[in-house]
């Protein structure tokens, strides 16, 4: 073995084409080994993959914040600044390596390119574009091209509402995938997201909706393009530039090609393409991308990793010295050498850290990762931890306590949530170090139920905010019907009208109208409908006939003059060519075709009909068969549905008339049978509709006097349905015209005391009687005073006609026409006159 020597090997290619898969199966095929990826998302889903593969003992997780190493780990599956390159390893690898060439953590990966090495095997995985580089760096390495496995197409430019199902869409910063997301849930169902920001659980959570095809699209920033496998057809840019941390800039042709490459999986072909508001792609970008053929990459950040701690001066001298070799060069100033620079100028940081030991202290600390992004605030973090560590050698458990006392909480919005989740890792990363802490176990494990906690409240506060499932679902149901013929959607109308479609709520049906869930808006209730149009096709026709088999009793009237069926509007009335008459038009409904609505109108005209027939019936009887002297009243009377005000009829006529049913009095002629309830509403109902107004109300059924009701405040309008307004109420006509005939009688020939028990009669108050009186034609005199020297009771209130109105003369006697000579009883006459003229004497 002593000749033996470490084989390396880089591995490069496109998306889609198994790098990763094949190192993780060298891997696995070792011993031991290591293996390096650039997100915690990506290391902890292999994580989980090397565990179903080899068992929890022998996997260890390894990451800034995340540490599970169990005590015979010999896999390793780490973030890439997180790598154990003190163990050694058979098996070393590092996905992604092209990122050497990234300003900010290029320097991180340019150190694992020229010096983490396994003992037997080390693979470098990346893009096509190092490969100059590459071989010059490290010229042992062995070069391995892979082709992609599947074909990558531009597709163009794509509505939201119109992209294909098991779409991505990518947008560069929150505020962007909040916005698409809201309008993917309006439209399309729902979708999941995933965000650098989020924890490893609340991703997996999010793709696992996805995956499982609960939701059919995907809202992500460029986190997606660094190895989450998922199964995307099509990727779809919602823009073209993003912050970099530094300054918004234009995504380079590889960046491009990075995050389109998620699309198509395995052998499977994928699309990419533009979408909302961003503009199309350039021709040269789109050819670049589908032949992956770009520049290779001219430069790799370095970063000296021989570092001077003799002083922190020292220190940022050796970090800033410049590179060994061509093709090498410094990059942007990284947060730890800025809070390095920020912590140097504190002179009490300066006098603890004094010696190597101190000084190697402080750069621990300025290494603690940014996660909230709050430079000032973070600085000032890492000098507490110096401090502490520096003067007590552990973090105190007090101060630890009360952090993750006020970081355990799960209100607030989605935003408050991960802003808490960038707090909570920034205590798990210090609690997972146990040089750290008296006692970091608990506190590690203290620091992941808490993130495990918010995550699982993200997760549920994204489901409410960006999915339905219930239109995802249907959508996705609906699609496939479309390429189905002959396939029909399950569905079903229960006995209360809710109507399922899938086993899903979408709304009523109430009569022939499908009303959507009230909580569906825009797009969504839009959707809805076309889901109960699917489904309702075969409904529909079923109900129209139960509606015209339907037996009287199934339909009635509103106060809204529409006419219901099993309790559901489906037709209203409109003014027809006459009152008794009115004409039935059906309400608006897309499931009713004009066949279908004539032979529901005819059905509902014929029901009404009989209705006004049998409710009017004494009407339609007093004018079958009037006299001819009667014939224009009688027609009067029923424009009039009953009651005709203001009419005088002569006495003869009059009592012709009682024998039809009719009342001939003083304030109208009338039906009195039509003012009992039931013939009243329906006058009220058909009076209005004649005159296009909305129903009066009435009052309560068995009252003989009422206050006046809005609607019947006027006298015509409330003789018109029956009432007679008097002063501060109003009195049913029967009842007023019976009292008025009762109380000429009474008063002839003079007046008379008032009737004892007049108020009571009528349900009037004492106070009102006068009023009323007036308003029938009779007044009341106040009884008289005694004089005072006069004795006896005093006259009482006498009832008298209303002054202006006169008493029936006395009739004259009229003179006997003497009997004919030759009558019989002539002799009889001549008896009586004598007979009187003795008397008289």
């Amino acid at each position: 073995m002593s000749g033996f020597s470490a084989r390396v090997k880089a591995v490069l290619g496109p998306t889609n084409t198994g790098k990763t898969h094949l190192a993780i199966e060298r891997l696995l095929g070792h011993s031991s080994g290591i293996i390096g990826f650039p997100l915690r998302l990506l290391a902890r889903e292999n994580y989980d993959r090397m565990v179903s593969r080899k068992g929890v003992r022998n996997v260890a997780l390894i990451t800034g914040e995340e540490k599970i190493v169990p005590p015979d780990a010999r896999y390793f599956s780490c973030t890439v600044e997180a790598m154990p390159l003190d163990r050694r390893v058979e098996f070393l690898a590092v996905d992604e390596i092209q990122l050497c060439a990234d300003p900010d953590r290029g320097h991180i990966y340019t150190d694992r390119l020229l010096h983490a090495r396994g003992m037997v095997e080390t693979m470098f995985l990346g893009a096509e574009t190092i490969r100059r580089l590459l071989k010059r760096l490290v010229p042992e390495a062995e070069i391995e091209t892979r082709p992609r496995l599947s074909e990558l197409s531009y597709a163009g430019a794509t509505k939201l509402s119109k992209l294909p199902p098991r779409s991505a869409i990518v947008a560069f910063s929150g505020a962007e995938v909040y916005a698409i997301a809201e309008a993917v849930r309006r439209r399309r169902g729902g979708c999941a997201v995933v965000m650098g920001r989020l924890s490893p659980r609340t991703r997996n959570a999010q793709v696992a909706l996805y995956q499982e095809k609960e939701v059919d699209f995907l809202v992500a920033t460029d986190a997606i393009g660094m190895g989450l496998n998922m199964d995307v057809d099509h990727v779809a840019f919602a823009g073209l530039s993003k912050f970099d941390g530094h300054r918004p800039r234009l995504l380079t042709a590889p960046e491009v090609a990075q995050i389109a490459g998620r699309a198509g999986r395995g052998m499977r072909d994928g699309t990419f393409g533009v979408t909302a508001t961003c503009p199309p792609l350039a021709d040269e970008l789109v050819k670049s991308v589908e032949a992956h053929a770009f520049e290779p990459l001219g430069q790799l950040f370095w970063r000296n990793p021989e570092l001077d701690f003799g002083g922190i001066d020292s220190l940022l001298q050796s970090l800033t010295a410049p590179p060994p070799m061509p093709g090498l060069a410094r990059g942007n100033e990284a947060a730890d050498v800025l809070t390095l620079g920020a912590l140097g100028q504190d002179a009490e940081i300066r006098g603890l850290a004094q010696g190597k030991a101190a000084t190697r202290l402080l750069w621990e600390a300025c290494q603690i990762p940014d996660y909230r992004k709050l430079a000032t605030e973070h600085t000032k973090l890492c000098a507490k931890v110096f401090t502490h560590l520096r003067r007590e050698h552990v973090l105190p458990a007090a101060w630890i306590g009360a952090e993750f006392l006020h970081l355990d909480k799960t209100e607030g919005d989605i935003d408050t949530l991960m802003q808490r989740l960038a707090d909570v890792r920034f205590w798990a990363y210090n609690t997972a170090r146990a040089d750290r802490m008296s006692d970091a176990a608990p506190w590690a494990n203290r620091a992941r139920e808490i993130e495990d906690k918010i995550s699982d409240t993200l997760h549920e506060k994204l489901m409410a905010r960006f999915v339905d499932r219930r239109a995802a679902h249907l959508t996705r149901r609906l699609e496939a019907l479309e390429t189905i013929p002959g396939e029909e959607l399950l569905s079903a109308v229960t006995s209360g009208g809710v109507v399922l479609v899938e086993g899903h709520e979408v709304g009523r049906i109430e009569g022939f109208t499908f009303h959507p869930d009230p909580a569906s808006q825009g797009h969504e209730k839009k959707f809805l409908l076309r889901a109960a149009r699917r489904a309702l096709g075969m409904e529909m026709p079923r109900r129209i006939l139960r509606a015209e088999l339907s037996g009287d009793a199934a339909f009635s009237l509103n106060p809204r003059q529409c006419i219901l069926w099993e309790g559901a509007e489906i037709a209203r009335l409109r003014k027809g060519f006459a009152a008794l008459r009115p004409a039935v038009e059906i309400l608006p409904s897309e499931f009713l075709d004009n066949a279908a609505r004539e032979r529901l109108r005819i059905r509902l005209a014929a029901w009404f009909a009989a209705e006004i027939a049998s409710t009017l019936a004494p009407l339609f009887r007093a004018i079958a068969e009037p006299a001819a002297e009667s014939r224009g009243l009688m027609h009067r009377l029923s424009e009039a549905i009953g009651v005709l005000p203001g009419e005088t009829v002569e006495p003869g006529l009059a009592r012709r008339l009682r024998k039809l049913g009719v009342d001939a009095g003083q304030f109208a002629v009338f039906l009195p049978a039509l003012l009992k309830p039931k013939a009243a509403v329906m006058r009220a109902m058909l009076w209005a509709v004649w005159q296009g107004s909305e129903l009066p109300l009435l009052p309560a059924p068995g009252l003989v006097s009422a206050l006046p009701i809005p609607g019947l405040d006027e006298s015509d309008d409330a003789l018109r349905m029956g009432w007679v307004r008097a002063g501060p109420v109003m009195l049913r006509l029967d009842i007023a015209e019976k009292l008025a005939r009762e109380l000429n009688v009474l008063i002839h020939k003079h007046p008379v005391p008032v009737p004892a028990g007049l108020a009571s009669r009528m349900s009037l108050k004492l106070e009102h009687l006068p009023v009323i009186l007036n308003r029938l034609g009779f007044r009341i005199i106040p009884a008289a005073t005694l004089a005072p020297d006069a004795y006896g009771p005093p006259a009482p209130p006498m009832l008298a006609r209303r002054k202006g109105l006169k008493y029936a003369a006395r009739p004259t006697p009229e003179t006997p026409t003497p009997p004919r000579p030759d009558n019989p009883f002539a002799a009889l006459a001549a008896l009586r006159g004598a007979g009187l003229r003795r008397v008289a004497s």
